[in-house]
């Protein structure tokens, strides 16, 4: 395929023709073999214009395969006949000349006997005709080529204007790729230094809340510590105070006792006094008239027998009301240690009182009795016979008041016995309010252990909100920045979409970027995310690492103390053991002799007993109906009858409660007041108001006639036992 053309030579002046064959409109005739073209030179003159224009004939005529012979006329012959459409092409195009239509027969070529063309011999006018048609021809051929070849130069132009333009474009485009990735990079540069300030901030404002929380937890710490040392001193010192209470309690005792004794030793040298002046009184009348004497010794002896008799029973009955005293001491003393103390001096002073009567009931009938002396002086004679008689009584007395003195003697024993098994209780009840007083420590420092664990739980849960806070912040600004990057994006999309067409490529370039850096970003981000979350894994594996262990370490605390309050129980529990023998050995000892209508506290009667000072004990249905007791005054929402009475500050009582086989209430006692007499009523008002409780069962009713509860009362929304 021809593609360009250059055409050199011609009649005009100018450059070389320059045109695009393809441009052109042209028809192929294959090749004819044994074609010829045969001139007749008779018929056609060559002429000067002829020559010319054989001269300028154009070289494709002769390309195409013809041979110019100088025959006459001219013959164009081949060896098959070609097709009419063949020759038609082969003939140049003067369809429009005036000579093609005046003569078409004429210029028709007319095959020979042997398949040639024969083209007839022509005037010299057509000769010219054909010539000039033929400048014509190449002249316009010439122009159509200048025209081409300058169409084809402006193209050119065009074309190098179009790349130098596209040159310029891709040129800004790539100065512009350039500036936004430059401004992209600077962005992200101010981004992830505004992030790592962020982060450099919020790291230091975590450091700072840990230094906080580490320097509130210590300060709680040292609190803490503080407090327990405060209470533990309190306690040392309330113990310290109890055990110097209980030592002059000891002491006021045995200063009584000896007080008792003493004034026992005083009546009896009084006594002694008393008989060895009657007997001196006796020797020296014996020495004066010996049957007078002897009648007045019997009579004195009478008179004495009477007097120690009475002095006996007026001891006796001192006793009793000593012992009366006694146990209304006791009973007021476990009650109230003030009006024991105050119990003591009143008994004291009566001691004395009653020291002082006896004294002068001695002097008084040692008067008489001098009297009575003088007053038979003179009736000695008389009453000597009456005195053989009365000396017979007399030793008869004196064998009586053997008897009657050694039987005193083992009233003194078995009253002193009894003094001593008082004296066994009153250190076993010590002992037993002592082990109470442990247990009810225990118990507040185990109430103390659970506050500090109660507010140990809430500062790690406001540690972890405030970690919760700190994330949800974190979430807020990498949201807030995502945000902003979406709104830089979207300015940078409308940006985008207000450029040129040409401004496209760049601008994908620079989004491409911009994702990559974003994307990087992201990555960044979740790194960072990933390790605060590891950090915050690592820190909640801490906490519950320390919590495991603080666990570990109160379930310790928690044996020791369970391990501690099942001892201090068994020790209970063997000191109630004790009680009860002790008890069955005084009741056995009581049912053997008769005795006067008992003045002891209700807690002291013969009834079978049974007591439980804790939740647990060996007879479990025992605990059983003590919790079931426990639970019907809980239940029944009886804070209402002590809610006002319980504003004032107060002590936990501990109140000990007599029940009956019925379930009626026997006795209500406070082994510990609560310092507010309004609620100690209101609590016996609530004891009376759930009453009758239910029956013992029958394995109960077998063993006790009462039981004894004694439990430790809270108030708060509602009643506590414990």
């Amino acid at each position: 395929m021809l593609l360009l053309s250059l055409m050199f030579g011609g009649q005009e002046g100018g450059l070389p023709g320059f045109g695009f064959p393809w441009q052109e409109r042209r028809g192929e005739v294959p090749a004819v073999p044994g074609l010829r073209v045969v001139l007749d030179a008779a018929a056609s003159a060559p002429t000067a214009g002829a020559e010319s224009a054989a001269d300028s004939a154009p070289a494709r005529d002769t390309a195409a395969g013809a041979a110019v012979t100088p025959t006459a006329p001219l013959q164009v012959a081949r060896a098959v006949p070609p097709p009419a459409a063949a020759v038609a092409a082969a003939q140049p195009p003067v369809a429009n000349t005036p000579l093609a239509q005046a003569e078409p027969e004429a210029l028709a070529a007319k095959p020979t006997d042997d398949g040639a063309l024969t083209v007839p011999a022509t005037s010299a006018v057509l000769a010219a005709t054909l010539e000039a048609e033929q400048r014509e021809a190449e002249r316009q051929e010439a122009k159509r080529q200048e025209a081409a070849r300058l169409e084809a130069e402006r193209r050119l132009a065009a074309a190098e204007e179009a790349a130098r333009q596209q040159a310029m474009v891709l040129a800004d485009a790539a100065k512009t790729a350039e500036a936004a990735r430059v401004a992209a990079a600077r962005i992200e540069a101010e981004r992830q230094e505004n992030m790592r300030q962020a982060a450099a901030q919020q790291q230091a404002a975590e450091l700072q809340a840990a230094q906080l929380r580490a320097a509130q937890q210590e300060a709680a710490e040292q609190e803490l510590a503080r407090r327990v040392a405060e209470r533990q001193e309190l306690a040392r010192q309330e113990a310290v105070q109890q055990q110097t209470a209980r030592q002059e309690a000891v002491q006021q005792e045995i200063a009584r006792q000896e007080a008792v004794r003493l004034a026992a030793e005083k009546v009896e040298l009084a006594r002694v006094e008393v008989e060895r002046q009657d007997a001196a009184r006796q020797a020296m009348a014996r020495q004066q008239a010996e049957q007078a004497t002897r009648a007045e010794a019997v009579r004195l002896e009478a008179v004495r027998v009477a007097a120690v008799h009475a002095e006996a029973a007026r001891a006796e009955a001192v006793r009793a009301e000593a012992a009366r005293v006694e146990a209304e001491r006791q009973e007021t003393a476990r009650q109230d240690g003030v009006r024991q103390q105050a119990a003591l001096v009143e008994a004291a002073r009566r001691e004395a009182a009653r020291e002082e009567a006896a004294r002068l009931e001695a002097a008084r009938l040692e008067a008489e009795r001098q009297a009575a002396a003088r007053q038979l002086a003179a009736q000695q004679e008389a009453a000597q016979q009456e005195a053989v008689r009365q000396e017979a009584a007399k030793a008869e007395a004196v064998r009586a008041e053997a008897v009657r003195a050694e039987a005193a003697r083992a009233e003194a024993a078995r009253l002193e016995s009894q003094r001593l098994d008082a004296v066994k209780a009153e250190a076993v009840r010590a002992e037993a309010s002592r082990a109470e007083a442990a247990r009810l420590e225990a118990e507040r420092q185990e109430a103390a252990r659970q506050a500090a664990a109660r507010q140990q739980a809430a500062q790690q849960e406001a540690a972890r909100q405030e970690l919760a806070k700190a994330e949800a912040a974190r979430a807020e600004t990498a949201r807030l920045e995502r945000e902003r990057q979406e709104a830089a994006q979207q300015a940078a999309a409308r940006q985008q979409a207000a450029q040129q067409a040409a401004q496209q490529a760049a601008q994908q370039a620079a989004q491409q970027e911009a994702a990559r850096q974003q994307a990087a970003a992201a990555e960044a981000a979740r790194a960072q995310e990933a390790a605060q979350q590891e950090a915050a894994r690592q820190e909640a594996a801490r906490q519950e690492a320390a919590r495991q262990e603080a666990g570990r370490a109160d379930a310790a605390k928690q044996d020791a103390a369970k391990l501690a309050a099942e001892q201090r129980e068994e020790r209970r529990r063997a000191m109630g053991r004790q009680l009860n023998e002790e008890a069955d050995r005084r009741a056995a000892a009581a049912a053997a002799r008769p005795s006067p209508p008992s003045t002891l506290p209700s807690s002291w009667s013969s009834a079978r007993r049974g007591r439980i000072f804790g939740r647990s004990d060996a007879n479990q249905e025992l605990v059983l109906y003590a919790e079931a007791w426990s639970r019907k005054i809980e239940l029944n929402m009886t804070i209402e009858s002590v809610r006002d009475a319980a504003k004032s500050p107060y002590t936990d009582p501990v109140v000990m409660v007599a029940v009956r086989s019925d379930g009626s209430v026997e006795s209500i006692s406070f082994v510990r007041s609560s310092g507010v007499p309004a609620l100690d009523e209101a609590i016996r008002g609530v004891v009376q108001s759930q009453a009758n409780y239910p029956a013992f069962s029958p394995v109960l009713a077998r063993e006790f006639d009462v039981i004894e509860i004694r439990r430790t009362w809270h108030f708060d929304v509602a009643i506590r036992l414990y």
